[in-house]
Order: structure tokens, then C-alpha cells, then sequence
């Protein structure tokens, strides 16, 4: 159903181009080699290293994510369950250290997929 969608290949660890081709060489993100993906799509050969510091921009995108996951912490444990802003550090530091993986991940994902359209016939040239 999602397929051919950007939020396929960002939500799925796909190749932003063929969405065959995984993303990140690992399949888990709380492993050694969280960090590493592919240099090309195993399955389209599709470049994922467009220049030299590409991925720097996923920072900001990383940002975005840290300071959303903030705020609707904020909003959801001061606004509705009357937690102290206080008491709220308590859960929201440990689980951004625990979320840092997901968060790199996806920001990276994210990014490329903002450069990187989906070819419906880049993974039938291959076949």
C-alpha cells in the first residue's frame, strides 16, 4: 500500500530509488554497526554517498526530531498528566540517549530521501 511512497523507504530501511535494496547494513539499530549503510543500493546501485558531507545536513533533520520528541513530552506530561517539568527530566534525558539510534537513522533516511526520487523501472533495468 505504501509502496512507491517516500514514507515506504524512510519507514522500511529501503533504497530511496528501487525500495528494494536496504538502506543500513543492519537490520537492528542497538548493534555495533548501527551507523553503517550501504556506499551503493545492493539491488540498483544507486549512489547513497552524493558528495562529501551529505549527510551532515541529516544533523538538522536529527535536530528537528530531538526537539519535536521534546516538546510533545512537554506538552503531553506538564499539559495533561500535571507531571513537574522537573520530575519530566527524569524520563526525557534516558530516553533520548535511548532513541539516538532510531533518531540517526531515520534523520539519514529522511535526507536522502528528499534528494533521491522513486523509479518504478530502476529495479526491472537491473532484473
Amino acid at each position: 500500500m505504501l509502496k512507491g511512497t517516500k514514507l515506504y523507504s524512510i519507514l522500511f530501511n529501503k533504497c530511496p530509488k528501487c525500495q528494494q535494496g536496504n538502506f543500513f547494513e543492519t537490520k537492528t539499530m542497538f548493534s555495533k554497526k548501527f551507523s553503517k549503510n550501504y556506499a551503493n543500493c545492493p539491488i540498483c546501485n544507486t549512489s547513497f554517498e552524493k558528495e562529501p558531507g551529505f549527510y551532515t545536513g541529516a544533523m538538522y533533520v536529527s535536530y528537528s526530531l530531538n526537539v519535536a520528541f521534546i516538546v510533545v513530552s512537554f506538552v503531553v506530561a506538564v499539559g495533561f498528566l500535571n507531571i513537574d517539568a522537573v520530575q519530566l527530566l527524569y524520563f526525557v534525558v534516558p530516553s533520548l540517549v535511548f532513541l539516538a539510534p532510531f533518531f540517526f537513522r531515520i534523520s539519514r533516511r529522511i535526507w536522502i530521501n528528499a534528494f533521491v526520487k522513486y523509479d518504478k523501472s530502476a529495479f526491472k533495468s537491473m532484473s
